[in-house]
């Protein structure tokens, strides 16, 4: 009879531990949206223009970028993919950038580029009614600006 008690307590236990450990787990689009931000970070002072996909350290064929104020349902629409962790935009100046691969979301990033550190600015041809979308086979020039200790990046 102990030994039942025994390996129910450890059973529970061990599916108590891989719970926790799933919890802490983050997710590949916030590994990648670090990686992301040490690299644009990491340009050099004297550096004023870069190639996006030199500073994207992931994989990615489509980057979109959305409008502030634009509802969930649209992004989740436009990009044809519905994850857990997005958020509207609810001020004018925020990022809400989204990278995919293959049709999945490899990378988000969304706040102020004053409290990321870093900021894109896409802006080109290819705009859709709340944001611009970029091809990893276009012209992925950007200018690096620097601001108050904010690296901006704008094509």
């Amino acid at each position: 009879m102990k030994s039942k008690k025994r390996i129910w307590i450890i059973a529970i236990g061990l599916i108590c531990i891989a719970i926790f450990i799933n919890l802490l787990k983050k997710d590949l689009w916030d590994e990648n949206e670090v990686l992301l931000e040490e690299e644009v970070l990491s340009i050099g002072q004297s550096v004023e223009a870069i190639n996006l996909s030199d500073v994207t350290p992931f994989d990615w064929d489509v980057v979109y970028s959305f409008k502030p104020y634009t509802p969930k349902d649209y992004i989740y629409e436009t990009v044809g993919y519905k994850w857990d962790t997005i958020s509207e935009t609810v001020n004018e100046g925020m990022n809400q950038i989204v990278f995919l691969k293959d049709g999945k979301v490899v990378c988000y990033l969304y706040g102020y580029p004053e409290n990321n550190g870093y900021g894109i600015s896409l802006e080109s041809e290819n705009y859709k009614d709340a944001g611009y979308m970029l091809n990893i086979k276009d012209d992925l020039n950007f200018q690096v600006e620097r601001s108050d200790n904010v690296v901006y990046l704008r094509n």
